[in-house]
């Protein structure tokens, strides 16, 4: 299982695509908290970044002027202010996580007169959610670990090394009041709704992963003293076959099968015993376990997860 060389990178939202020895290729996402992924492009920009190499080609054309104005003049944007950059009604920076997993053309790509406003956000936002949970695999920044945990299960292959979780960033040490907070996630505001989607459903793949792991385990346990006591039981029947007269028949020697019965009750009792530890230890594991899928929160997470659940066997 190899890794393409192929990456396709954006700020904040980084989009890779696998390849693997049969040449078919999977699609996964890494989502940020729209807040810091907006301040940090912001940052970004502030050092001279721009994306004049992005056609933003959609439906076969690239936006016209007139569609995409620029925010700026120049060869770039650098020593923006934070005012200056919310002020632009036009900084792709403003919703750019759902922007950048929907279709585009459902809405007429950059055309902001195909349908109204209102219209127009809800088509985006419900198709990045359903592109986000059809993909292979996403993750989110914040939880760095859960999202190792779950690239390893999902593409069955593990890292050299854990990953890190950095809560210092270039975006945390921006201050800004609670007025300015509140005006960036009202810029954001389908990145905010996408973001809690996500990570509802992120924390639902996880918690699956979890308890098929510990099932696995569990079930891989009895197996094995199955496997023990067939083995004991054999051993010990032969060695009592070896000890008995072959001449003298096994009934006419009562204490000869009294021993193998409390052999027999014993090996049952300590099974017994064991399973039943077992299982408690397994609902100390998974208190929050639901019984079926009627039981889920709502009829969206069901789904969510069920199709994360028979996609899983379908890649591995």
């Amino acid at each position: 299982m190899h890794l393409a060389d192929s990456t396709y990178i954006t700020h904040g939202t980084e989009c890779w695509s696998l390849c693997f020895a049969h040449r078919n290729f999977y699609y996964i996402t890494i989502l940020r908290d729209p807040v810091s992924r907006y301040l940090s492009e912001w940052r970004h920009v502030q050092r001279g970044a721009t994306w004049k190499a992005s056609l933003h080609v959609c439906d076969g054309r690239p936006p016209t002027s007139e569609e995409l104005p620029s925010c700026y003049t120049g060869d770039d944007w650098s020593g923006c202010p934070l005012k200056e950059f919310m002020d632009c009604p036009y900084n792709l920076a403003n919703n750019r996580q759902v922007r950048m997993l929907s279709d585009l053309t459902l809405v007429g790509c950059y055309n902001l007169s195909v349908m109204p406003e209102k219209q127009r956000n809800k088509v985006l936002l419900e198709s990045a959610k359903s592109n986000l949970k059809h993909m292979a695999f996403f993750g989110l920044t914040e939880f760095q670990r859960k999202t190792q945990y779950l690239f390893e299960k999902t593409f069955n292959m593990n890292f050299i090394s854990p990953f890190t979780q950095y809560n210092t960033t270039r975006a945390s040490s921006v201050e800004i009041n609670e007025e300015i907070q509140k005006r960036i996630e009202g810029l954001n505001f389908l990145d905010m709704e996408l973001y809690s989607y996500a990570k509802d459903l992120f924390l639902q793949r996880y918690q699956f992963m979890r308890q098929k792991e510990h099932q696995e385990a569990r079930q891989k346990r009895q197996e094995q003293r199955k496997f023990l006591k067939g083995r004991f039981l054999q051993t010990h029947f032969q060695s009592q076959g070896q000890s008995q007269n072959p001449s003298q028949n096994p009934s006419q020697n009562p204490n000869l099968n009294a021993k193998q019965n409390v052999t027999q009750n014993l090996i049952q009792n300590l099974t017994q015993n064991s399973s039943q530890k077992e299982n408690r230890e397994s609902r100390k594991q998974n208190p929050g376990q639901e019984q079926s899928d009627g039981s889920a929160r709502d009829g969206s997470a069901r789904n969510g997860t069920s199709d994360y659940i028979g996609s899983v066997e379908k890649w591995r």
